[in-house]
């Protein structure tokens, strides 16, 4: 992460912050969320060989997310409260799919760009989890546990 932090720094970024090791990253720019995105993978190929999805939400956009919170009621392990961030919104068949995935007693809720999922019993052999975590949504997706997403916003607020 130190060596993504100075990569993003030295692409023109500002206050770059790195939390975990799942790439997550928090940074200024002027820049859209589409440019930054789009510099962001040019630059971790070019640097790093590797081809990553990006997926980047603003600071307002992430306050959003954290004040919609449609599960927070009964999410009580941020662990397993997980917040899938979409590229752009599911198609109405990855909706249902997603919805149809969720057994007792998941949760899901569709918002947006955003799923909120909440798994009670863990992810180990969670059908929505494999799916929230895999391709078959058509859309780029990056899943980040609620402890995470507070966390990100509270370093954006930094």
């Amino acid at each position: 992460m130190p060596e993504l932090r100075k990569l993003l720094e030295g692409a023109g970024f500002e206050d770059v912050q790195t939390y975990v090791q799942s790439g997550n990253v928090v940074l200024s720019s002027t820049a859209s969320p589409t440019k930054v995105a789009e510099t962001c993978r040019k630059e971790i190929l070019r640097r790093f060989k590797l081809e990553i999805a990006v997926v980047v939400r603003t600071r307002s956009d992430l306050e959003k997310v954290v004040k919609r919170n449609p599960l927070g009621d009964v999410a009580d392990d941020p662990k397993r409260y997980q917040v899938s961030f979409l590229e752009g919104k599911l198609d109405r068949k990855a909706a249902e799919k997603v919805k149809a995935a969720a057994v007792e007693p998941e949760q899901v809720v569709i918002a947006g760009r955003e799923i909120y999922a909440w798994h009670p019993k863990g992810v180990a052999r969670s059908k929505l989890w494999t799916l929230l975590a895999g391709k078959g949504l058509g859309v780029t997706a990056t899943a980040r546990n609620w402890t995470t997403v507070t966390k990100l916003l509270e370093l954006a607020d930094a």
